[in-house]
């Protein structure tokens, strides 16, 4: 039985919190196996905080930084849950055992190109579970994790006096345009909710949500740029509801079991990326069905390649706020 396992996972924020069930399983059911992490630097504060993973080793650009330190930890497993030319290269050099996540690939082309749906109806964490399951390990269950360092923790007391006795948190960034809802549309929402909203997202995304944050009725606070990853994470974890696009926090959001509204543009949940939450725990997926123009893509563009953003311009706003509104009030068993 392996009792030192190297996981490859070099980016992004999302995809790394989604292989936590991954770490944990292999650390509580292989006797304590000892867990490595190789990933990018950019990313290694998402993991140097979790407790389960004994070492982060990071790259910048390519494996040859590392290859020497890799080698001398003399590895018993490697676990790849990236499956590109770099994990196939840390497999080709250190040559011991390996288990590699499957991408589908061609499954993902097939529903992007042709609107033909082969996927298979299980969320990515089942897939990466499956890739260890031969070493006898299982899901156990307990969904993503994500530890926030103390010194990063935000506390309530801080924020202005509205928002100390609750908020919800509206993540108005993505990775790309195509999977970001407008800021016309975000108004439209928050002005249908019934609790102070903290505007997250990164300081690319502050002048969007300061659209938003502009329009006085609103209760809404510009927090993009304006606090670390770490922080943002903590102000999703201490929300009653978090409304997101499809993006990282989204994840993170996951992973302190919170009620989710997930908001659909260009890309669909038939990718396996949805929020992994546990049976009951309250989440919504927002997207505009019958577009036979969608998923256009299962990253997403810089704009809109048929013109008319129909995926992301036509989202039913009072059914968002509706189901955050029941959400934050206890209500979505009703």
């Amino acid at each position: 039985m392996p009792q030192k396992i190297l996981i490859v996972r070099f980016s992004s924020i999302g995809d790394i919190v989604l292989t936590t069930p991954v770490v944990r399983c292999l650390q509580q059911q292989l006797g304590g196996a000892e867990i490595h992490y190789l990933t990018k630097e950019a990313f290694a504060p998402i993991l140097r905080a979790n407790p389960r993973i004994s070492k982060v080793i990071t790259i910048r650009k390519t494996v040859s930084e590392v290859v020497s330190q890799l080698r001398a930890e003399r590895y018993d497993h490697i676990i790849d849950l990236h499956n590109n030319l770099r994990s196939w290269q840390v497999i080709a050099m250190l040559g011991v055992p390996f288990s590699r996540f499957t991408k589908l690939n061609i499954r993902k082309w097939l529903l992007v190109r042709f609107k033909l749906n082969l996927m298979p109806d299980v969320h990515i964490v089942d897939r990466y579970m499956n890739t260890v399951k031969h070493l006898g390990v299982k899901n156990d269950g307990e969904g993503l994790e994500f530890y926030i360092p103390p010194e990063d923790e935000v506390s309530t007391g801080s924020l202005p006096g509205p928002f100390r006795a609750g908020y919800m948190a509206f993540v108005t960034g993505g990775r790309h345009n195509t999977k970001i809802l407008p800021s016309e549309k975000i108004i439209e929402v928050l002005r249908k909710l019934r609790l102070p909203v903290i505007l997250l997202g990164g300081p690319e995304d502050f002048e969007r949500a300061q659209e938003v944050a502009a329009v006085s009725e609103l209760n809404a606070m510009n927090a993009c740029g304006k606090f670390s990853l770490m922080q943002s994470a903590s102000l999703v974890k201490q929300a009653r509801v978090v409304i997101t696009n499809d993006t990282g926090l989204m994840h993170i959001a996951a992973a302190f079991h919170k009620p989710i509204v997930s908001v659909w543009g260009n890309t669909v949940p038939d990718f396996g990326m949805y929020p992994y939450l546990k049976p009951g725990e309250p989440q919504f997926v927002a997207e505009v069905k019958g577009l036979n123009c969608r998923p256009c893509s299962k990253i997403g563009f810089e704009e809109c390649p048929k013109g008319h953003f129909k995926c992301m311009l036509e989202q039913n706003t009072g059914e968002i706020a509706d189901f955050a509104n029941r959400f934050a009030a206890g209500e979505e068993n009703s």
